[in-house]
Formats: C-alpha cells, structure tokens, sequence
C-alpha cells in the first residue's frame, strides 16, 4: 500500500512537471505568433530559435476541454462518482464546533462525520484514502468560536486553507424549518480570476452532481475576496424559463429558502450562516505539511494589497 501511494505520486509529480514544460514551450510559440501577427521585432529570448518555433505553429492545437494544466490533473475524473467527503475537527473540540460540524454535513449531501479522538493526522489521511474518501475537511476553532477550514483533496492533493468568521448556527437562528438533503445546484459568483476558478474548482468539487428537477441552490458569491455562502431551496412551482435566484440579493452571510408566490418572491433562511477567505494553497495533502509545494499564499503586508481583488477579475 505505501509502495502504490508512492509510486502514485511520484507518477502524479512526473506528469505534472512535463505539462508545465509543454506549457512554457507553449506560452513561448504563442509569443512568436503575436509577433508575426502584428509585423514586430521578436523578442530577444526567441530569436535563436524562431525558426523551429515556426514550424510547430503549424501542428500546434489544443483539444477541447483542455486546459494546459496539471494542477486541476487531481479533478480529471470528478462527477463520474459522488465524492465521498469526511469532516472532522481539531483535537478536544467544542460542544459549538460539534454542532458546526453536523450542519457543515447538511450542506454537503452525502457527508460523514468522523469523531477526531487522539489520531494523528497521517494516520487520519491514511485512514481516508483506504476507505476511499475524496475530500477530508477539518475544521477549527479558537476560544470555542470556528475560525478555520481546511480542505485537503485526496489521494494526492491539493489542500486549501480558508479562514472561516461570522458563523452563526441554525438553532441560534431559531424558526428554521427541515433542512434539504437533496445535491445541489452551484452557482460561483465573481470568482472569474486565475485563483478564483482556483479557489471555485475546490469548493464544488464537494458537491455530487445533481437532479435537474433538484429543487436546492447553493452560491460562493464572492465580496472583497469574501466567499459568502447561501443556501437557496426551490419552492414548489415550475421552474421558469431564467433561474430567478441568480438575481437574488439576500443579506449577506445568511442561507435562504426561495418560493415563488406568484409574481412575487419569498425568502426564508435556513443556516447556517458563515463566509470564508482563502490564505493558502498546496499542492500536496494534509499530512504533508510545510513539506509539500505552496501554489498561492496570501501576503497581506505588501503595500498593494488593500487595493487587489484576487478572487474575481475586476
């Protein structure tokens, strides 16, 4: 078994070192191609080899669906099977992060929850990956109040790390009624950035595929790179001909219930509430720490970062 997991990733390293190659040379014939296109001098670092360049323009295409990246290579084969996701939570945890944990697996159909004990985290990633689980989420907290999600794809990565605030429970929103176990529809909003698709490729990839008669609605609405989470449920009308909820302005931090009455719209909250930002990114799982690979880190302290949107485009 460490053999094959080694061996996996070792296989998942090679593979994913020889795509950023092709995609450097591929970067590199495009350059070329501006240049021809508006009649210009070739840059300096492609004058040497222009002329090889040239002539794989001729049989240089990419299929499509392909991205030119190993880094989402760990999500090739997602949606043929439901995910299999397990959530945990740091060691002793709090009667507050406990319920967190149970309504956290009322959002993700199809999630388990797993008492963390004493176990280490390499034996709680081995553990995972013999019983087939795709994704395990670990959740956090200081002084009783949930502060932070980790999610870590398995078997070979990559893992997020988000800061999770404004967390408020159903039952500390009293009045709610059952909550929908259904899969989902996703809608990811303003998360059209190298880094948001990043970040959104992560976060629906918990999510099975679901029914087109699925009558729930889950959205990442993305404000100042943070990621809001509603919960909208469809009511018990035909669905009409332009999603109504994509036009929705809830308040912010909430999960809601939407029925149509008539020409009219109502909303109903179901919890729990919460929103998360995104700090870092590796390449590697859990388990592995500081040893594997950082793709994106957030750095606060930089003189321009009051003024960047890193989540979304514009």
């Amino acid at each position: 078994q460490l053999r094959r997991q080694a061996r996996e990733r070792r296989e998942y390293l090679q593979r994913r070192a020889r795509e950023q190659q092709q995609q450097r040379q591929r970067e590199r014939r495009e350059s070329l191609r501006r240049a021809l296109d508006e009649n210009r001098l070739l840059p300096t670092e492609l004058r040497h080899e222009a002329l090889a360049l040239q002539k794989e323009l001729e049989f240089d295409f990419q299929a499509p669906g392909e991205t030119g990246n190993s880094q989402d290579d760990e999500y090739k084969w997602a949606g043929l099977e439901p995910p299999k996701v397990m959530v945990t939570t740091s060691r002793d945890p709090s009667a507050r992060l406990r319920l967190f944990a149970k309504e956290l697996c009322l959002l993700l159909p199809g999630a388990r929850r797993m008492n963390r004990g004493r176990a280490e985290l390499g034996a709680l990633v081995a553990a995972c990956r013999a019983t087939g689980v795709t994704d395990l989420l670990v959740l956090h907290e200081t002084r009783g109040r949930p502060d932070g999600l980790t999610v870590s794809h398995l078997p070979h990565g990559p893992t997020a790390h988000f800061t999770l605030s404004g967390a408020v429970l159903r039952q500390e929103v009293g009045g709610l009624g059952g909550a929908p176990l259904a899969a989902p529809h996703l809608l990811l909003l303003r998360l059209d950035s190298t880094l948001g698709k990043r970040v959104g490729t992560i976060l629906k990839h918990l999510f099975p595929v679901p029914r087109p008669d699925s009558r729930r609605v889950v959205t990442f609405a993305n404000e100042d790179d943070v990621i809001l989470v509603r919960w909208v449920t469809r009511g018990d009308t035909d669905t009409p001909p332009s999603p109504p909820w994509a036009s929705l302005t809830p308040p912010p931090h909430r999960n809601h219930i939407y029925r149509r009455r008539g020409r009219t719209v109502e909303l109903e909250e179901v919890g729990p509430r919460f929103q998360l930002r995104p700090y870092l990114i590796r390449l590697g799982t859990l388990d592995q720490g500081d040893a594997a690979d950082v793709e994106w880190r957030w750095h606060p302290y930089t003189a321009t970062a009051p003024k960047r949107r890193l989540l979304s485009a514009t």
